[in-house]
């Protein structure tokens, strides 16, 4: 059994990629994925995250913010990779079918320049449609301005139905569904890492697909954090104006969605530390059904490239391990890559 097992667990996490999955230590951030060919290629980036750099940072609600912002660039970096590498393999596979090799160039992971442009995107795009969008929608169908808790109770719902029509649409897709399952992998290896299980197939198969910590019930936490912390927002607005309209919550709301991750993040750190507490059963509860639709039973192979992409994640404790087996390819960028 690894050393670190006799210690404290560290933290670790991950998410779902394409054909794979990521898994990030505090030292580490691996990516393993299945190719066609049926070997499991690996990248792992050496990181370190800001708030161990500066320990300064590493206070309540900033840290929230600044490691949301660093698992958005690594996630969508990551999940480029793995999209880089399917690309590559349905390229090889329509080029073998019509006789020839194929003559596109290798396309390379994306920059940290590019992730970043992604991810400011996607984020356009998620606040447009799931804060925005909301906000105008219950301004314009509901009388309830003035009444900060109702209005945003109101907006809250609409948000909550936007976003639990978005994963059902898109869990009937074939592609999410396996990507779904890729998550699901990934929880039950972090259950076994935690448990302090020899990871393998069979002995991770048992575990659930519901983890407490998962990105989906803090996407719920989020949801009712906001609901509550804007009708703060702007009770303070119109008793202090007497006045408040779209326009004035748009401006003060959305320089404040960091503050809303920053008490997110804390609360699912909380709760993840108090799991028995029955009220904080409670309050995951939702985070907990919603991934009854975002994450899906795994197989076999894709528990073995979880258990791949955490051990690479681990780094030392399974260097030898990983570099004997043949069915693995492994690659190590640097942290300024």
């Amino acid at each position: 059994m690894p050393e670190q097992f006799e210690e404290k667990i560290m933290p670790v996490g991950g998410q779902a990629v394409i054909e794979g999955v990521m898994m990030r230590s505090p030292k580490r951030i691996a990516t393993a994925v299945r190719r066609a060919s049926g070997k499991i290629e690996v990248r792992v980036d050496e990181f370190e995250s800001l708030i161990q750099k500066h320990k300064f940072l590493n206070i309540p609600i900033l840290r929230g913010a600044i490691m949301l912002i660093e698992v958005m660039i690594q996630g969508i970096k990551t999940l480029q990779w793995s999209a880089d590498k399917a690309i590559e393999d349905a390229e090889a596979e329509e080029a073998a079918q019509k006789d020839k090799p194929s003559k596109k160039k290798k396309k390379k992971g994306m920059s940290t320049a590019g992730a970043v442009f992604s991810m400011s995107i996607a984020l356009l795009v998620g606040v447009a449609f799931f804060y925005v969008l909301p906000l105008y929608l219950t301004t314009a169908l509901f009388d309830v301005e003035k009444q900060a808790l109702t209005f945003n109770l109101f907006a809250g719902i609409i948000r909550i139905a936007f976003f639990l029509l978005y994963i059902w649409g898109i869990s009937f897709m074939k592609d999410v569904r396996r990507l779904f399952q890729y998550h699901g992998a990934e929880h039950k290896t972090v259950f076994g890492f935690e448990d302090r299980v020899v990871l393998s197939p069979e002995n991770l198969k048992p575990y659930t697909t519901f983890h407490p910590r998962c990105g989906t019930s803090f996407l719920a936490i989020v949801m009712v954090i906001s609901l509550l912390f804007f009708a703060i927002v702007d009770t303070v607005i119109i008793w202090t104006t007497g006045h408040i309209s779209l326009t004035i919550r748009l401006a003060v709301h959305l320089p404040l969605i960091p503050v809303v991750g920053g008490l997110s993040y804390e609360a699912l750190k909380a709760s993840a530390k108090n799991l028995n507490n029955p009220i904080v059963r409670l309050g995951i509860a939702p985070g907990l059904w919603l991934q009854r639709i975002t994450t899906k039973e795994p197989d076999a192979q894709q528990l073995e490239v979880a258990i791949v992409a955490l051990k690479s994640a681990l780094g030392e404790e399974y260097a030898s391990e990983l570099a004997d087996d043949p069915i693995i390819q492994s690659e190590v960028v640097p942290v300024s890559a």
